[in-house]
């Protein structure tokens, strides 16, 4: 069978698996729209920070998911010595 499109964006990670840490902000009824923005607009920017996921409750709180890539760094110390 054909890879699905889903998979198209783990090709060529190891076993096919990406792994992310995530940060779930809480964002009050109060906040304006564009305060929001800027306060998304500043994670990405300096924190490197995606937005995921989004849900807004009734009452007008947001609450947002990001999500940024981890990056595994390989010591090269032990490749010194041979």
């Amino acid at each position: 069978m054909a890879r699905s499109d889903l998979d198209a964006g783990h090709r060529g990670t190891p076993s096919g698996v990406r792994e992310y840490e995530y940060r779930v902000l809480t964002i009050p009824r109060s906040t304006s729209r564009h305060d929001a923005r800027r306060l998304l607009t500043d994670q990405a920017e300096y924190g490197r920070w995606e937005l995921a996921r989004t849900l807004l409750y009734t009452g007008g709180e947001r609450k947002v998911w990001l999500r940024r890539r981890i990056i595994r760094v390989r010591s090269t110390l032990n490749d010194l010595g041979a």
